[in-house]
């Protein structure tokens, strides 16, 4: 089975353009989305235009605020802390990779956990880490990772049952793995965190579902995997033979494998655009 995304996707994003001119009217003024990206990483920068490009197409009024290897880091918090004081800003993206003396500040404890989109602020980092039951992840104050959330609502979208599976989640970052791994244990799977120091073909053998989110083409390979086995393929790479898009697994592989996975590109970017999009009307809604 393939786990394809984008006809949850647009589940999802249907009904975010009425409920954003809902706000619109009730607030007297559109839902605002500012964002603070790096120029220094092209392909990310990109993605971020294309993150608010599609804000704006569903009523979303945006901004982006540039930084580079060039930025005071006192100017950054200093645009966070204004950015989150702001009544008149509702969400605020600020995606990685940062320039790495902006990333080494303290940003995410001045970052507004109510205007914090993609739960990096580390008040939305423990609610999430303090709830124990899928009710309690969907009753948060703030917000989740989406892209971690983007994986569950995909597998529960195709039937996937979560509960009382062995998963592995390869990648323990912050943004995506250690968050995923925590919304898993919340749909009662039972969870292995894998990194660099991970035996991965013992570490999988006997997973039900693998969440991949090295960035490494070729890492997942098809022969660690029993039969009938899950992959969550979250990686966008690129194929530098192919010059195409790519995961961290090679979907052939998979197929006579026997294994179930998302595709690379079609997979868990399209949700993952769409739970951003929603969570940034959510912040709206907030609001009223």
């Amino acid at each position: 089975m393939i786990l394809e995304g984008r006809t949850l996707a647009a589940k999802i994003r249907e009904s975010l353009p009425q409920r954003a001119e809902a706000v619109r009217q009730k607030l007297g003024r559109a839902i605002k989305l500012c964002a603070i990206g790096s120029t220094d990483d092209y392909g990310a920068y990109l993605y971020l235009k294309k993150e608010t490009e599609a804000a704006q197409k569903t009523g979303v009024q945006t901004e982006i605020f540039e930084v580079n290897n060039q930025t005071p880091a006192a100017d950054f918090l200093a645009l966070v802390e204004k950015l989150s004081a702001d009544d008149s800003v509702d969400a605020i993206l600020i995606p990685r990779p940062l320039p790495e003396h902006l990333a080494a500040t303290n940003f995410a404890d001045k970052l507004a956990p109510q205007k914090d989109i993609d739960g990096m602020s580390n008040v939305n980092m423990g609610n999430l880490f303090l709830c124990k039951t899928w009710s309690e992840v969907l009753a948060l104050p703030g917000f989740a990772s989406s892209t971690a959330m983007a994986v569950v609502r995909l597998l529960l979208f195709h039937g996937v049952k979560l509960e009382g599976m062995e998963a592995a989640v390869i990648g323990r970052s912050i943004t995506v793995g250690r968050p995923l791994a925590h919304l898993l244990t919340c749909q009662n799977a039972t969870v292995k965190i894998c990194h660099t120091h991970t035996d991965l073909p013992r570490a999988l053998k006997d997973a039900d579902l693998v969440c991949s989110a090295a960035g490494k083409p070729g890492l997942l390979r098809a022969e660690w995997l029993k039969p009938g086995a899950y992959v969550a393929d979250i990686s966008t790479n690129w194929n530098e033979k192919t010059n195409r898009l790519c995961g961290d697994a090679s979907p052939e592989e998979l197929q006579a494998r026997g294994v179930s996975y998302s595709p690379v590109p079609g997979g868990v970017g399209p949700v993952t655009l769409a739970v951003l999009l929603e969570n940034i009307i959510l912040s709206g809604e907030r609001k009223i």
